[in-house]
């Protein structure tokens, strides 16, 4: 058994092995090819080591053809049973099994298949006094009836003996199995389900040892329909080629599995036949749309292929297949002019413009103007209706049918393809296209929008397009409108990259030449990446000025998606701004209007706008909703992007857990510098830290330090100071003290301080408070700490920012805490918990419950001993180990410095003045629930007698890691 095939069945097979220990028996059903077999082989495998060596496996696999030969599954069954066990037996039921094992005469009348049943079960009994028997039965459907009848009689009685069954019965799609009667009574009945589009990708690539181009897995996925044995044959028989689907080009169906699915329907009269080919051809088949085709009794010959099993009509007249591999099959099957004439029929039947355009080229494989003409048409009206799937195949159609002395004709519907491709996410397709034309055409002006469209394929990976660009302004000179085209993607390649005076010089470059073109679109989108670019450089009044001149070329909010990008920017200078609700206002109403119209493009980055908005609204269950949707929405281009893994991250530091918003921003992270795109490697790099400060201990905030350093040099490098670079300041001065690397802290606040303008919003003015309140307290100076993390706490109240009330009220907390502030610490923390848990934000409700267990635990130890910081705590377990400093300062990626100045603050702490006194009081140390009491000795204890500290747990204990390697 290959361990490829077990691809998304563990948790079944959890479930049958489990079953299997409290049972006689299991059977597996489901219909041909779904792997049902593999189960058996794996589940028997894994029950080995019950029934072997002392026990028996009685196994029998019959074919379709065994089921007309009597006991042939019995003689299976037997094979393996020694030849003493039927010696054992009574005369005559002896003499009647070796009948029926061909062993002697030919059992005849009741009373010797009596003489069998009692024959068999009488074995099994003698088996069962040695060991554990199993018997396996691999495919009930094609048992003969005799060894069935024996097995129903036979199971009935296994009662008190160690005898199990483990067995797989193929059914049709959706029906349930009819012979249970051979398995003992109390067996559980398991449906072996299809796999997820996922989990067929993964045995793909696994059984296959590649991947296949993102449109031909789409094809096997919704072929096979889950089934891994038809995604298996098909991925086999498919094309390497991308372009080889799609554009009137079908999914090969290899022939094996064409036999499997046709056997009986190549059974069927000619006219059935017939109607099933038409029926297979059409997009939506009803009754009605076949007999508009001209078929006499489509109701007649369906009911003959609802017979085999094959396809089925509805209540309200709808033809449906089997299986959408039934289907490919039949259509695979037929001659190519079975194809064309079916292809025929249906133009003339079916109404819809996209698809009688569709079934016009297939009935019409050959260069025609007219056709080719007919198929534009049909490909502009889908875009219109939001279906480019259908606008990308329509318009390549129209590429292939246009006549060969017309390529500037050709050229151009190729490109339009390709535009189409690039809004349904096919981006080989869309590859494609475009360096064909790109090769090939002799128009400067094709060559240029065939850039574009690779430009676009790119997505967030621009870094390496500067040679696209240039060649493409070679091409372009003299154009004002194609210039305008390129200087707009030089601006958002240079905001991507953090080249953000080249990205607005671009940008004015790219406004003013669509100005003088009349390019009213490229306009405005080129003033909308000046507004970002103003915006990230911390300037708001210029980029809102920018973004408002947009929106009135564009004819305000409502104009369609023209004004999408617009609105988008809007909210999220609004959400900068800390005006939350208008922002989810605003990008609510912008997914609702473009649902079903936009390419994947417009959906993924506006579901990325609105998870940034959920997560700063404390949204945070809600935000994992449309951080997921987001991921599917791009699942189909085969591409894993940045934003999504950003959203994903951002969602989970919220919502999820801390280590799974780990994972995911270091994935976004990796992909964000493959991309060389490094205003999402910004944000990346932010969650990162995000997540990593959750757990609230060292070894965390040294893992946040590493990548918000990151985050900081980054931003200086770009000149960058828009208001979530100073949230993440704020970020990386409370990692610095949790290391306690106050100076280093204290010198990030100062930064980010100098970065801050008259417009700069309350929760940054609040971010900086907190982080500065925290450093107080690292100072040993509670007090104060207090008093800014309350005016921190108060600012935010004015908010709409429920998750940074939160973070800012556990730190409130924690530093009361500390001061022995018990009552006060109770308040903050209580409130934040309660506030974290109606919002759904699980790892801050985690930390929250975490600091007041620790506050609970110090009530029932008494007052009066003062606590060790997770820092200092883990300081002083490495040097009571033996760590000297340089060792401590390395393992914690903390300067030695800091080092010395924390091991003094534990001295006092402790009462102890050596690092020997210390190893024995970390050596004694008690810990439980999260805190300990350690006592001292010798010299420097007789100063401590009776004082104790309180060390807080440092938590998990991880290596800091840069993206999931460890230093």
């Amino acid at each position: 058994m290959e361990v490829r095939s077990l691809t998304g069945r563990r948790e079944l097979l959890d479930t049958a092995r489990a079953e299997l220990t409290i049972r006689h028996g299991v059977l597996l059903y489901g219909p041909a090819g779904i792997g049902k077999s593999v189960l058996v082989a794996a589940l028997v495998a894994s029950s080995a080591a019950h029934v072997r060596p002392a026990g028996t496996v009685l196994h029998c696999s019959p074919a379709e053809e065994d089921a007309r030969l009597p006991f042939a599954a019995l003689v299976d069954l037997f094979a393996r049973v020694p030849e003493s066990c039927l010696a054992a037996l009574a005369p005559e039921p002896q003499v009647a099994l070796r009948a029926a094992l061909l062993r002697g005469g030919t059992p005849d009348g009741d009373r010797d298949r009596l003489a069998i049943r009692v024959a068999v079960l009488d074995v099994l009994r003698a088996l069962a006094v040695g060991g554990p028997v199993l018997l396996v039965l691999d495919g009930l459907q094609w048992l003969d009836e005799p060894t069935a009848e024996v097995l129903a009689f036979v199971l009935r009685r296994v009662e008190g003996l160690d005898v199990r069954v483990v067995a797989a019965e193929r059914v049709a799609e959706g029906e349930q199995p009819e012979r249970p009667r051979c398995c003992p009574p109390g067996t559980v009945e398991l449906p072996v389900p299809p796999l997820t589009d996922d989990e067929v990708a993964q045995l793909l690539h696994t059984g296959l040892g590649a991947d296949l181009p993102p449109a031909v897995l789409r094809a096997v996925q919704d072929t096979a329909a889950g089934n891994p044995w038809y995604a298996l044959e098909l991925g086999r028989a498919a094309p390497r080629d991308g372009a080889a689907v799609g554009l009137g080009r079908t999914l090969p169906v290899p022939q094996r599995l064409r036999t499997l699915l046709l056997d009986q329907v190549r059974t069927l009269p000619e006219t059935a036949r017939h109607t099933l080919l038409v029926t297979s051809t059409a997009a939506r088949p009803t009754l009605t749309l076949l007999r508009a085709a001209g078929l006499y009794d489509p109701a007649a010959d369906l009911a003959e292929a609802e017979r085999l099993g094959v396809a089925t009509a509805d209540a309200d007249g709808t033809v449906r297949f089997r299986h959408p591999a039934i289907r490919a099959a039949f259509y695979a099957d037929a001659p190519e002019y079975g194809r064309r004439q079916a292809h025929a029929l249906l133009a003339r039947a079916v109404t819809e413009p996209v698809e009688q355009a569709r079934h016009l080229a297939l009935a019409h494989p050959y260069e025609d103007e007219t056709t080719a003409r007919t198929l534009l048409a049909a490909a502009e009206s889908a875009r219109r209706d939001g279906a480019p799937d259908a606008a990308f195949e329509l318009a390549g159609l129209a590429a292939r049918r246009t006549p060969g002395d017309r390529p500037v004709e050709r050229a151009d519907r190729l490109l339009a393809a390709a535009e189409y491709a690039c809004d349904a996410g096919q981006l080989e397709e869309a590859g494609h296209a475009a360096e064909t034309v790109l090769a090939g055409s002799g128009s400067a002006r094709q060559r240029v929008r065939a850039r574009l469209v690779l430009l676009r394929n790119a997505g967030q990976a621009l870094r390496g397009a500067h040679a696209l660009i240039e060649e493409g302004l070679r091409d372009a000179d003299g154009d004002p409108e194609a210039e305008a085209w390129l200087h707009h993607w030089a601006a958002v390649r240079g905001l991507l990259c953090g080249e953000l005076e080249d990205a607005a010089r671009h940008a004015r470059r790219a406004a003013r030449q669509a100005a003088v073109a009349g390019d009213t679109d490229t306009r405005i989108g080129a003033l909308a990446t000046l507004a970002r670019v103003r915006s990230l450089g911390g300037e708001p009044v210029a980029a809102d000025v920018a973004l408002e001149e947009a929106l009135a070329l564009a004819g305000g909010a409502g104009a369609g998606p023209e004004s999408w990008g617009l609105i988008r920017m809007r909210a999220i200078l609004a959400l900068d701004s800390d005006k939350v609700t208008e922002a989810q206002e605003r990008v609510t109403e912008l997914l609702a209007e473009i649902g079903e119209f936009a390419g994947v493009e417009e959906v993924m980055a506006t579901l990325v706008s609105l998870t940034r908005i959920q997560v700063r609204a404390g949204h945070c269950r809600e935000a994992l909703r449309t951080a997921a949707r987001c991921t599917r929405a791009v699942a189909d281009t085969g591409v894993q992007t940045a934003p999504a893994l950003y959203a994903a991250a951002l969602a989970a530091t919220a919502g999820g857990s801390a280590d799974e918003a780990r994972r995911l921003a270091e994935q976004a992270v990796r992909a964000s510098e493959a991309d060389g795109d490094r205003l999402f490697l910004l944000r990346a790099l932010a969650v990162l830290g995000q997540a990593e400060l959750l757990a609230g201990d060292p070894r965390g905030a040294a893992a946040a330090v590493e990548a918000l350093q990151r985050v900081r040099e980054l931003g200086a490098a770009m000149s960058a100071a828009d208001p979530p670079l100073l949230h993440w300041y704020s970020d990386l001065a409370e990692a610095l003290v949790v290391l306690g690397e106050t100076d280093a802290a204290g010198a990030v606040i100062d930064e980010a301080r100098t970065r801050v303008s008259g417009e700069v919003p309350g929760s940054v003015l609040a971010a900086l408070e907190r982080a500065a309140g925290l450093r107080e307290a690292g100072l040993g100076r509670a007090k104060e700490g207090a008093v800014r993390l309350r005016a921190a706490v108060d600012r935010l109240r004015q908010l709409p920012l429920p998750i940074e009330l939160v973070r800012t009220l556990i730190a409130l907390g924690a530093v009361e805490r500390r001061a022995r502030h018990r009552n006060a610490a109770r308040t903050a923390l209580g409130e934040a918990l309660e506030t974290a848990t109606r919002i759904g934000a699980v790892p801050l409700a985690a930390r929250a419950g975490d600091e007041l267990a620790r506050l609970e635990a110090g009530d029932r130890d008494g007052e009066g001993r003062p606590e060790l910081t997770p820092t200092e705590a883990r300081i002083a377990e490495l040097v009571g180990g033996g760590a000297t400093n340089r060792e401590v300062a390395a393992e914690l990626f903390i300067s030695v410095k800091t080092v010395e100045g924390t091991l003094s603050r534990v001295y006092r702490k402790v009462g102890v003045r050596s690092r020997t006194a210390l190893a024995h009081a970390m050596a004694v140390a008690v810990i439980a629930s999260g805190a300990a009491t350690v006592s001292v000795g010798d010299d420097d204890q007789q100063q401590a007698t009776a004082r104790a500290v309180t060390i807080s747990q440092p938590g998990r204990v991880r290596t800091p890691r840069t993206l999931g390697t460890r230093r």
